[in-house]
Order: structure tokens, then sequence, then C-alpha cells
């Protein structure tokens, strides 16, 4: 395969995980994944609980979340309940370990021509 290739197949998983990034990049957003990440379930009066966050506004931030994939909202009655979606963190997370796969190759070629 040529090296033209293999640098498109490298950057297919990172344009993926690009949304994820953008969705966390957020203070709100990246409060709200680390208060569903334990597992439960919640509803949006129990992630505006003890904030100063408007039902609206964390409703938003919960829809761009869930358009990354790292939440889902399902409705039961009345309310709209988010968990979390650990398998999309996990990509993002092979696609940082890429990157500092890369780095260390890039680093360690640097070192070899700094040492001759």
């Amino acid at each position: 395969m040529s090296r033209g290739r293999d640098k498109g197949r490298a950057k297919e998983p990172l344009a993926n995980t690009a949304p994820i990034f953008a969705a966390l990049g957020d203070e709100t957003r990246l409060g709200l994944v680390t208060r569903l990440a334990n597992g439960d379930t919640l509803s949006i009066a129990q992630l505006t609980e003890s904030t100063f966050v408007t039902r609206q506004a964390v409703t938003r931030h919960l829809e761009v979340l869930e358009e990354a994939g790292l939440v889902r909202g399902t409705r039961r009655g009345r309310q709209h309940l988010w968990r979390f979606e650990p398998a999309r963190l996990a990509l993002a997370q092979r696609s940082l370990e890429q990157i500092s796969g890369w780095w260390d190759e890039k680093l360690a070629a640097l070192k070899q021509s700094a040492e001759k």
C-alpha cells in the first residue's frame, strides 16, 4: 500500500472522532458527561440540580452530546432520561492513542537523528 493511502486511512478514524472532541470541548457538556459516566440514568431535573444552568440550556447541551453519540436520551412518561454511551468515548481514546503513537515515532526519529 502506498504512503498516500496510509495517510488517508489514518485520518479517517480521527475525522470520525472530531464531533466527540468538539462536544467535550465545552465545560458544561464535559460536566454532564462526568455526571452520567457513573452509570446512572438521570433526568433533566436531576442534571440541573445544584447548577446555575437552565433546563433549556442543559437540554441543548445534551442534544449536542447525543449527536456526538456520547449520551442517549429516552422518554419515560413525561420525563426525558439520559444515560452515558461509553463506546464513543472509547473511540476517542483510541484516536488519542493513535496520535500519541505517531508522536512517539516522530520523537524517536528525531532523537536518532540528533544522536548521529
